[in-house]
Order: C-alpha cells, then structure tokens, then sequence
C-alpha cells in the first residue's frame, strides 16, 4: 500500500532523516519508535506532508505523494492525527468531527453523510454524539480520542497515528492501544503508529520499525525488537521498564 524508497530531509547541513526505505501492506499496523531526536517524527510528517523529502520517494498505492500538500495526501486517502490536540474550542464534539469530514472529502459530502460519518467516528472512539457536548469537558483521553475521531472522519486508508499516549497514565495508554487495534479491524484501515513509548506500542502492531539518530536500526516483529541489542542499548534508562514489558 505505501512504498517509501531512500527518505531523507536535511534541515541546511543537518540530516535528521538519512535514506530510510521501508513497506507497508494493506491492513497492516507498523510502529514506527525511536527515542527523541530519532527521526521517527521527520518521517512521519513527510509522508503526511507537513515537511517535503530532500530525496526519496513516497508511494502511494503507486501513486507519488512526496512533496504534495498535506490537504492532497489527505485527499489520496491519508488521515493523520497530532500529538498535541489542538481541535476548534469554540465548536461542538460532534461539529469539530464534522469539519473533519467536510475537509477529508473535499466538500462534495453532504451535510447528512458528513453527519453519519461523525457520529461513526465517535462511537468507534467512544465519545459522545450528543449534538451539544462541548469540547471543554474532554480531559486528556478525550481529546487525544477527539484527534482520532476527526482522523477517521476523513475517510482515510492508511491512518498515521502521531504518538497516541503522550499525557495518558497506563489505563489510558493501554484502552488507546486497544481502540486503535479496534479501529483496524472495524474499519480495515492501514495505520503507522509513531510512538516512544515501546510497550504499549507492541501489544497491538503487526511489525515494528526502530530509528536512531535519523537511520533505520532494526526492522522485524515485535517479540524481536526486545532480542536485537542495539535496540536494547538505545532503551537502557529511563525506558528500561517498558522495555522489559515488550520482551515479555
């Protein structure tokens, strides 16, 4: 489904991505990890277009999308969420996943089928389609489940999921791990988690790629990402406890 060939960015004489090839097959959830500075987020935003490559190509079903527009790869099929929610505080829930449809479809849905898809989307994440519940009383969870129900909403077939669990405590990291297996199967949609947190992450994808300093270190299944020994080196410290759970 996407083929991404030599991806490298250079930002003046850094190079914060260098020559990073990989596959992914329809269906499929591919993690994407790395620590901080690793790349992983470089990447990511090149193939949602936030940033153009400096070489390399990003295929599409076929189709080359590097370099377009993040409103074009949208239209090709690709939805993404952020880190940081920032959804329109001054609308509704359920009118934020709206837009979302409006924007993913080009506007040629109607108001009716714009409505459907919303209300889909939010069950799928379980937030309420109560036409007058307000952004306001979303906590943490709720509005990283937000960002995700305005993804769907768009009407994606590769989904790229930008570090899901950031501000979540464990309950909340494992039901977003959990909801975006869900996702996949409800909705058949490919997706590319990019994440640091590693044990959560590896509950739920299929094949997990590690960056380190803009290169692609180890590329397999997840009960061999916690075996390969430069991976293990990059994750002593501070990550060693979720480490320790992705060996299991």
């Amino acid at each position: 489904m996407l083929q991404v060939e030599n991806l490298t960015k250079r930002f003046s004489g850094f190079v914060a991505v260098n020559r990073i090839s990989f596959a992914l097959e329809q269906g499929e959830i591919l993690g994407l990890i790395g620590p901080n500075g690793s790349g992983k987020s470089t990447t990511f935003n090149m193939i949602a277009g936030l940033l153009k490559p400096s070489e390399g190509s990003i295929r599409l079903e076929g189709r080359e999308i590097g370099g377009l527009a993040p409103i074009e790869i949208c239209h090709s099929g690709v939805g993404r969420t952020f880190q940081i929610p920032r959804p329109f505080k001054q609308l509704t829930i359920l009118d934020n996943v709206i837009t979302a449809a409006f924007y993913g479809q080009r506007g040629s849905v109607t108001r009716a089928k714009a409505l459907d898809q919303a209300e889909e989307a939010l069950t799928l994440v379980g937030l309420p389609t109560d036409p007058q519940a307000e952004v306001a009383s979303l906590g943490a969870a709720g509005l990283k489940k937000l960002e995700l129900a305005r993804a769907i909403a768009t009407q994606p077939r590769l989904l790229l999921a930008d570090e899901s669990l950031g501000g979540l405590d464990e309950t909340e990291m494992n039901a977003a791990a959990d909801m975006l297996g869900h996702i996949r199967r409800e909705k058949n949609i490919t997706i590319i988690w990019v994440e640091h947190i590693m044990g959560v992450l590896m509950r739920v994808v299929d094949r997990a790629i590690v960056l380190d300093h803009g290169e692609k270190i180890f590329e397999g299944l997840p009960r061999e990402v916690a075996r390969d020994p430069r991976v293990i080196e990059i994750y002593l410290g501070s990550e060693k406890i979720t480490f320790d759970e992705a060996a299991s």
